[in-house]
C-alpha cells in the first residue's frame, strides 16, 4: 500500500497513510486543537445524527467563512444560521462533523474508510474541495477487489471522479471474477445505468485490445459479437 503523505510504500492497516506520517499527524493535529479554545468561539454546528443529547461542534465564523463558500453565503448573508449563531448540518455523525471542523482548523485528519466517504460527502456539500481531494486520494488508495462495485456507485452518486476512474478500471480488469458475485447482481437490480457503463467501458477495452493485437477487421467481428452476446 501507498502512503497518500509521504508517497511511500508501507505494510500497515486501513489508515492511509505509513506510520511515521500517522504518528506526525496525531501529533499536529494534537497541538493544533488545542490553541483555539471553544470559550472564544462565535458558532456551534450540531449534527443531525447525534443520537446523544445535541452536543455542539464550537467554532470560529471567521475560519469557516475563509474555508468554505457554502458557509460563507450562510454567515454572511443574514441567514438563518448567522442570526442564531448555530448550524445544523443533516445526516452526519457527531463523529464526522467534529472531524469535519478541525480539518478546517488544521488540514489532517487521520481516515478510515468510513470516515472518507463521510467526509467526501461534506465535502463536496461545502465546496471544500482539498478535503474532497484527499477522501478521493485515500479511497483510490484502499481500492480492491471486495469493494470495487461499492466504491464505484459511491463515486458516481458523488462526483468523485478520480474514484470513479479507477474503480472502473479495476472492475473491468477482473469482469470474470466481479460479475459472480452477489453485490453485482444486486447492481444489476438497483442501478442498470451503472451496469450497462461498466459493460460498454469493458467492451471499448475489448476492442481495443484487438485492434493492437490483430487488426481492424477482427476488432469490429469481435464488437458485432460481444454486442449480440449481451442481449
Amino acid at each position: 500500500m501507498r502512503c497518500i503523505s509521504c508517497e511511500g510504500r508501507y505494510n500497515g492497516d486501513d489508515a492511509g497513510t505509513c506510520k511515521q506520517c500517522h504518528e506526525d499527524h496525531k501529533a499536529k493535529l494534537a497541538f493544533l486543537t488545542t490553541t483555539h479554545p471553544s470559550s472564544f468561539s462565535d458558532i456551534f454546528l450540531f449534527a443531525s445524527d447525534d443520537k446523544e443529547a445535541a452536543r455542539p461542534v464550537p467554532a470560529h465564523k471567521a475560519v469557516l467563512v475563509s474555508r468554505s463558500p457554502v458557509l460563507r453565503a450562510m454567515l454572511e448573508n443574514e441567514m438563518e444560521e448567522s442570526r442564531s449563531g448555530t448550524i445544523k448540518i443533516g445526516e452526519v455523525s457527531y463523529g464526522a462533523l467534529y472531524t469535519f471542523v478541525n480539518y478546517l482548523y488544521t488540514a489532517e485528519v487521520c481516515l478510515d474508510k468510513q470516515l472518507a466517504c463521510d467526509l467526501l460527502v461534506m465535502a463536496e456539500i461545502y465546496q471544500v474541495q482539498h478535503l474532497k481531494n484527499y477522501c478521493q486520494k485515500y479511497l483510490v488508495s484502499n481500492l480492491n477487489l471486495d469493494n470495487s462495485l461499492l466504491t464505484y456507485t459511491f463515486a458516481h452518486q458523488h462526483n468523485a471522479k478520480p474514484v470513479i476512474h479507477a474503480a472502473l478500471t479495476l472492475i473491468i480488469d477482473n469482469m470474470d471474477k466481479l460479475t459472480a458475485r452477489e453485490e453485482y447482481a444486486e447492481l444489476k437490480e438497483k442501478d442498470p445505468q451503472l451496469v450497462f457503463e461498466i459493460y460498454e467501458a469493458y467492451l471499448s477495452k475489448q476492442v481495443n485490445k484487438a485492434v493492437a493485437e490483430k487488426g481492424f477487421a477482427v476488432a469490429d467481428e469481435l464488437a458485432v459479437t460481444l454486442f449480440f452476446k449481451d442481449k
